[in-house]
């Protein structure tokens, strides 16, 4: 089960090695819901949905966290002019998301935790800090001492030697130069009631960077295995977490750092501060399909910025239609026979090199050169006459496989096992391929008890739900 990943922290590529293989446990910071999430805020979480789909399909069992934050400076304020509490004003933002999510084709994560609900767990933190002489007291809030935590700025490589001791912020997000001690509990005598919250130090409200390490540790442990997120919050927001969390627990906080590099528009990032967003239903709106949006932000490499254009989408789309047509004539053959050997090979060099791809620091642009390399065998062994209905269903057997992982390689409309799912009916392939019948027969059990039946034709085996 090897995998390979760049780890911010160490500054290589390096082996992703969780506590308890197989299982990944694994953090991905998710929206602040003041607003509708725009594409350059999708790039990020296609790339983390990508990377789950990733480790899965390598053989990992992922256990994953993607917080809601539903509660800071901006949503107070906007919720306060809409004349609304916070409940209210974000439910339509999340349910938003998650409509964009699902339109994006993501994998719900396992756990999607509001910091509203978890306010208990970010006071207990917090008295720990206190306990432990990490924090002070200025004006009512208590605010952590980033002089207390010597290994503070390792993650982004900041040189604090020269830092005013004592200086502080209350902002949620400021510039790399300005490291200083950040607020863990705030009193705000001038906000609403219903956004404040009784506490053994003074009622008042979380900072922001408190609420992942409290959501992240309740759900994942002390040390999570794989923390995820853009670069835009290496700092302030996770060396501020690291520092937080190592200092309440003296545990790690996190083996391996993942971070996805931003969405340009006209080598600007792409942000609402700037006004140069675009949401998935303004892409909608313009004709272009969500299933085309997902495949522009997954085909790129991760750590490389991506420049968001028309004429990218326009191609992408042209990319999944070839792509398509080509699973679609596999289907259509109906000749009789055993698979060639032509077919086979052509199968297992193209998913010998995707697989290879994705345990290499997720390379998502080899990856699907990989599924082009076999769209192309298909259709010239399709030209050719030298595909049957066996042959053309191992090949669309590899699609399938490979889809499990980009989520939009088989045409619109078709069905789509969910990932553990999946996994069972691929062990039960594998299983056939070695002529264990014993256990093919074990897991085909399990899946009807699960609700999927199966039917093995000459096309290759073909499930439906029951």
């Amino acid at each position: 089960m090897s995998f390979r990943l760049y780890n911010t922290l160490s500054g290589e590529v390096e082996e992703v090695r969780p506590s308890a293989p197989p299982e990944v446990r694994m953090y991905a910071c998710g929206p602040t819901v003041y607003n509708r999430a725009h594409i350059g805020n999708f790039r990020t979480f296609v790339a983390t949905d990508v990377l789950r789909r990733a480790l899965t399909y390598c053989g990992f069992r992922v256990r994953e966290v993607m917080n809601l934050t539903d509660v800071d400076d901006r949503i107070i304020k906007l919720a306060a002019e809409a004349g609304q509490e916070i409940g209210p004003f974000t439910a339509a933002h999340i349910a938003a998301f998650e409509a964009d999510m699902k339109a994006l084709r993501m994998e719900r994560p396992e756990i999607v935790p509001k910091a509203t609900e978890h306010i208990a767990e970010m006071v207990e933190l917090i008295g720990k800090l206190i306990a432990r002489g990490h924090t002070y007291v200025a004006d009512g809030s208590v605010y952590f001492r980033i002089g207390s935590f010597p290994d503070y700025g390792k993650l982004a490589r900041l040189d604090v030697s020269g830092m005013k001791a004592g200086a502080r912020v209350d902002t949620d997000k400021y510039e790399k130069e300005d490291a200083r001690d950040f607020v863990l509990w705030k009193l705000k005598a001038d906000e609403p009631a219903w956004a404040q919250w009784d506490a053994p130090f003074g009622k008042g409200r979380p900072g922001w960077h408190i609420e992942c390490s409290a959501m992240g540790m309740k759900y994942l442990g002390d040390t999570l295995d794989l923390h995820a997120g853009g670069v835009d919050l290496i700092f302030p927001h996770h060396e501020n977490e690291i520092a937080q969390s190592q200092c309440g627990t003296g545990h790690p906080f996190v083996r391996h750092w993942m971070h996805v590099e931003h969405l340009l528009v006209n080598e600007e990032t792409m942000s609402k501060s700037k006004g140069n967003f675009f949401t998935l239903p303004d892409l909608v709106e313009a004709g272009h399909s969500p299933e085309a949006v997902r495949y522009l932000l997954a085909q790129a490499h991760y750590r490389k910025q991506l420049n968001f254009s028309f004429e990218g989408l326009d191609q992408a789309k042209a990319a999944l239609e070839r792509i398509h047509g080509a699973v679609r004539r596999l289907g259509e053959v109906e000749t009789a026979g055993p698979a060639s050997a032509a077919a086979l090979e052509a199968g297992e060099r193209a998913e010998t090199a995707f697989a290879a791809a994705l345990r290499d620091d997720l390379n998502a642009p080899e990856a699907i050169a990989a599924v082009h390399g076999l769209v192309t065998d298909a259709n010239q062994l399709l030209a050719g006459g030298a595909l049957n209905a066996a042959g053309a269903g191992a090949l669309r057997e590899r699609f399938e496989r490979m889809d499990r992982v980009f989520g939009v390689l088989l045409p619109a409309g078709e069905d789509r096992l969910e990932a553990d799912l999946q996994a069972l009916f691929d062990a039960r392939q594998e299983a056939r391929r070695a002529r264990d019948f014993r256990r093919a027969d074990e897991v085909r059990a399990d899946l009807e008890r699960r609700g999927i039946v199966l039917e093995d034709t000459p096309r290759g085996t073909r499930w439906r739900r029951s």
